[in-house]
């Protein structure tokens, strides 16, 4: 069956969202919204919910998008880790999706707290490893300059690898807690990291106990060369980008291919795109709110929202002229330019056209029509080895989330392509990956024993 995730932003992914008039009349900073949305989300049955996060306050250099406030600028929100862990009071089963970014943070703080999370919620914590795609970020970290791609992957790799090491400093059955003997603990049971690397020194053990699920369930969003290869060496959720199928099933085959020269099961990782998803009882219905929200967008905005997925100022061009060339890298994500570049110069669409695409989608596919009809591309991706399942992004929050709930839903159960109910276990039974078996650190145990 497939995987499905939902994002979970209150405003809604379309850069009009939030201004439509089914949207929530107020989000800053409201709880009640989230619990609200995790719990229809859990309701439909999702697998996991998704919430992407950054370390600044994006576009203030842009007066017309920092007005508008689109859904990935974030300009006040709650740190993710600390939502999830307040949702895990309110939902049962759903897993708990987010971002934390390596470049500007620590492993041992980090694993401290996706333990906790996992934890609190009974084994449903999946972390989404990303280096950081905002240059503006490292003015918040004592830096003058974003650090060099090759220096936050690397970096990335080395920081993940210490986050297993340091959720492996527990055996399951170290905390014996026997009143009788007064051992709390058992020593030979835990193990130091003794990690000295290029990057990080770090001794460990972790003050957490051995997590639900071994590690959280690893996620990665990567779509540059070594964003694929940091993925095919950890994740085991691959969040990807594709405008269209044949793009999808592109990445999917190499990313699948990667993995398993890395010695790792090809199924054991899940691709899922992103897919922005207008529904409606009637395909006419669907097309009303697209076009509502199509409306809400004046053309500056829309340029300079482009410009934002594109990472290059679009404002000196001819709205009605074709893109400028976008081959060269550049600092931060690249995925979603690389495919705007490829589809614009496949299909010759100038500014005003892509950005009439791009900005109802969020930078993603979109699948449009009623139930049935948005159900038929779901099973063609999926069936078309395109995805193993999908992130499914919603313009206008709370409407297009019910309706996906209330409509999509039960077509994917009818067609047997989704749950009816959740299984027990854990975010990785849910997802069918297996749980990491505990690895031994032969140094840290001699020498904790020889200390002790």
């Amino acid at each position: 069956m497939m995987n499905l995730m939902t994002t979970i932003f209150p405003v809604g992914a379309h850069l009009a969202g939030w201004r439509h008039k089914d949207a929530w009349p107020k989000t800053n900073m409201r709880f009640e919204v989230f619990i609200a949305q995790a719990q229809l989300a859990e309701r439909g049955k999702f697998d996991m919910l998704f919430l992407a996060d950054g370390n600044a306050v994006r576009a203030m250099d842009d007066p017309v998008m920092f007005v508008a406030n689109t859904n990935t600028d974030r300009p006040s929100t709650y740190d993710p880790l600390m939502l999830f862990a307040a949702l895990t009071q309110h939902t049962r089963h759903i897993g708990l999706f987010c971002t934390a970014v390596t470049t500007y943070d620590e492993p041992f703080l980090l694993a401290r707290r996706f333990g906790s999370l996992d934890h609190l919620s009974n084994g449903r914590a999946c972390w989404n490893i990303v280096t950081g795609n905002y240059e503006g970020d490292s003015h918040n970290f004592g830096r003058s300059a974003h650090v060099p791609r090759h220096e936050r992957y690397e970096r990335a790799d080395e920081f993940v690898t210490i986050c297993k090491g340091l959720w492996d400093s527990w055996a399951e059955d170290a905390f014996i807690e026997d009143k009788a003997t007064g051992h709390f603990l058992v020593p030979s049971k835990v193990q130091r990291l003794n990690h000295v690397g290029k990057h990080f020194s770090v001794q460990g053990p972790l003050n957490v106990a051995r997590l639900p699920q071994g590690y959280p369930v690893l996620a990665s969003a990567g779509q540059s060369e070594p964003g694929r290869e940091l993925a095919a060496k950890h994740a085991e959720l691959i969040f990807s980008v594709a405008l269209t199928k044949e793009e999808a099933q592109e990445f999917y085959a190499d990313q699948k291919a990667r993995v398993e020269r890395r010695g790792r099961n090809p199924d054991a990782v899940k691709i899922m795109p992103g897919v922005t998803v207008y529904v409606g009882r009637t395909a006419a219905e669907a097309d009303e709110l697209y076009a509502e929200l199509q409306d809400l967008i004046p053309p500056p905005v829309g340029v300079a929202s482009l410009s934002k997925f594109c990472r290059q100022d679009l404002s000196g061009y001819p709205i009605d002229g074709p893109l400028p060339d976008m081959s060269e890298e550049v600092v931060g994500m690249t995925s979603y330019r690389k495919s705007i570049d490829q589809l614009a110069k496949q299909q010759k669409m100038t500014i005003r056209e892509m950005y009439k695409l791009i900005v109802p989608s969020a930078g993603h596919v979109i699948f449009k029509g009623t139930a049935g009809q948005v159900a038929d591309q779901f099973e063609d991706w999926y069936r078309s080895k395109a995805a193993d399942g999908f992130n499914v992004i919603n313009p206008v929050q709370p409407r297009s989330l019910m309706d996906f709930v209330d409509l999509v839903i039960p077509e994917l159960q009818r067609r047997k392509l989704f749950r009816t109910e959740y299984p027990d276990g854990t975010l990785r039974d849910m997802l069918g990956l297996p749980t990491p078996q505990r690895q031994i650190n032969p140094h840290g145990a001699w020498e904790f024993a020889k200390q002790a």
